[in-house]
Formats: C-alpha cells, structure tokens, sequence
C-alpha cells in the first residue's frame, strides 16, 4: 500500500515537473530603460515604460523568431510631448528596433511615443507582423521598414509623427 502511494505521488510529481518545464514564460519588462535592452526570448511590457537611453534604440530584438507584446502599455522616449523634435531628431534613438532578425512580432494594444528617432524600425528583416500598435510624437517615421520585406502590419494607427525638418512621417 506505501508502495502505491509512493508511486502515484512520484508518477503526479513527475508529470508536474513536465508541465512545468513545457510553459514558456516570458520576459518581464517594465519600468525606466537607461541602456539598450536587448530582447533574446519572448517578453512581455508588465508596465510602461520610461525610455531614458542616449543615443540608441531602447528595446533591441537580439533573436529571430520571438514575440514582444506590449499588453496595453506604452514605451515613451525622451522627446517633446508636444512637438517630438525639440532641439532636433536623434535617429539613432528609436523606441523598438528589429535589425537583422526574421519573423519579429510586436503585438499590441500598446503605444511608442515621444522618440527622437523612429517609433518602430525593421531593418534588413522579414517575415514579421507589427499589430494593433499606436506610434505616436516621434520625431521621424512612426513605423520605419528599410530592406525589409513580408512584414504583415495590421491594425496600427501613427499618428502625429515626422516634423517640419524630418517629414517622413507614418510609414
């Protein structure tokens, strides 16, 4: 009789430990950023974000292949709440940057806000999907595709981005 109990709780202990190691969790993101956070796995915004990085992206995707979902938070850079480029654009600061890597999602509800650079930029990428994401007050695009292709952007709004020096704009 111990013996059968010992081998059901083991047999349960044993499934347990399965299951759990089967869950992906993801990243946790939140808070203030003061140096590029480079993404390796999915990761998920658990709060906004307050984007304090000179000079380089905030959120970096380091891998192909992996999710970021803003989760209906946002992501706001350093620049004007009113005109974005007060004092001048600095391209090089860009809210979240997929450079170099395939099949990138960032998945929405959420917002990239008040960068000097680009809101969202895909360089030398393909095969992602960019959804439900509001760029809003960046000093150049709001959303930037360079030698990139096959992205798949539905849903997103861009609203007041470019200025009168840096008219690039939505897309």
């Amino acid at each position: 009789m111990k013996l059968d109990r010992r081998l059901c709780w083991l047999g349960c202990f044993g499934l347990s430990l399965a299951w759990l190691s089967q869950t992906a969790t993801a990243k946790e993101i939140g808070g203030t950023i003061t140096t590029t956070l480079t993404i390796m796995e999915n990761s998920v915004l658990v709060g906004d974000v307050t984007c304090a990085v000179e000079s380089a992206p905030c959120i970096a995707f380091g891998a192909p292949d992996i999710t970021l979902d803003l989760d209906g938070y946002a992501i706001t850079g350093k620049a004007d709440a009113d005109t974005a480029c007060s004092g001048g654009g600095v391209s090089t600061e860009i809210g979240i940057d997929v450079n170099g890597q395939n099949g990138a999602i960032i998945r929405g509800p959420g917002v990239v806000r008040q960068m000097r650079g680009f809101g969202i930029r895909l360089n030398n990428s393909s095969g992602g999907k960019i959804t439900d994401v509001t760029a809003s007050t960046t000093c150049f695009a709001g959303f930037y595709l360079n030698a990139s292709s096959g992205y798949e952007l539905e849903g997103n709004v861009s609203v007041r981005n470019g200025h009168m020096t840096n008219p690039c704009g939505g897309i």
